[in-house]
């Protein structure tokens, strides 16, 4: 991943990107060090940006469709998107452009809020464990379990012995997952102060746009020191070899849309799903249906 102030370097080829983009783990982050608006990889022109993300569509949708084909023969196998980013950083965008390639009934949508009643009797997985994708399906989380190492950090929302044994809960949980079959794929949308600022100023300025608006965005964005320390220690704490978070630079929305559909291909055709045989007697149900 180019870093600012780093030597100009040719764009690497695009099958790299789940190494050009990973977090290592145990690697300290800074994300100031982090450029938004790079390109380091693929297209390099917004026009070529979207051809490309159009283009993968049809191969995303055959694999999705292998991917849930594979469950009804007994492959547990699934996928987990996760997007985190801070408020405007594209979450929403992302859903609507890039799951939008997939067939929507093998995937699971899902939200996260501020934690209902409910919820708060409850440890802070169990809601995140509700709403996992079943075998075959493809689950997006807007938002999700590091909320809870995010906000809570940020709020001081709990004490800090508990929040630091958070972390190593939320790594034994995604190993877990890894270990029954979710391929998870953690995507940290990373956007800069003055593009957040500018897109807020957008939403206000367009009244179509006023319902996305919150005033309360404005405090959090006065926060945004405290909320870049708090995904710098989630990203160094819980990138592993089951569940590695991405970077991916997000000031630009075509290439967000672009890498994280080409983050997406990559992990389906590592997956490599594969139409089940049929367990019937294919030529008799053949015959039998031209006897008719």
């Amino acid at each position: 991943m180019a870093k600012k102030g780093s030597k100009k370097q040719a764009p690497k080829k695009a099958q790299d990107l789940r190494e050009l983009l990973r977090i290592p783990p145990g690697s300290e982050v800074d994300l100031s060090s982090y450029d938004p608006e790079a390109l380091p990889a693929g297209p390099q022109k917004k026009a070529d940006g979207l051809a490309g993300t159009t283009l993968m569509g049809e191969r995303l949708a055959d694999l999705q469709e292998r991917l849930y084909a594979a469950s009804t023969g007994g492959d547990r196998r699934r996928v987990l998107l996760v997007l985190q980013g801070m408020d405007t950083s594209g979450k929403g965008g992302v859903v609507k452009h890039v799951i939008g390639l997939f067939n929507p009934s093998g995937c699971r949508i899902k939200a996260f809020k501020k934690p209902t009643a409910e919820e708060l009797n409850h440890p802070f997985l169990w809601r995140i464990v509700k709403a996992l994708p079943q075998p075959g399906e493809i689950g997006i989380f807007d938002r999700s379990h590091y909320e809870d190492v995010l906000i809570a950090r940020v709020r001081e929302l709990v004490p800090g012995s508990q929040l630091g044994r958070r972390y190593g809960q939320i790594n034994r949980f995604e190993q877990s997952l890894a270990e029954d079959g979710v391929t998870v794929v953690k995507i940290f949308l990373h956007i800069s102060y003055e593009q957040q600022q500018r897109r807020l100023i957008e939403r206000l300025d367009n009244p179509d746009k006023h319902w996305k608006f919150n005033p309360g965005d404005i405090e959090e964005r006065a926060l945004w020191p405290a909320y870049q320390e708090a995904y710098e220690i989630a990203l160094e704490r819980c990138s592993t070899d089951a569940a590695p978070w991405f970077l991916v630079p997000s000031d630009r929305k075509w290439y967000r849309n672009w890498a994280i559909s080409k983050l997406l291909l990559e992990h389906l055709e590592a997956l490599d799903p594969q139409y089940p045989k049929a367990d019937f007697d294919v030529k008799e149900s053949r015959r039998l249906l031209l006897a008719q």
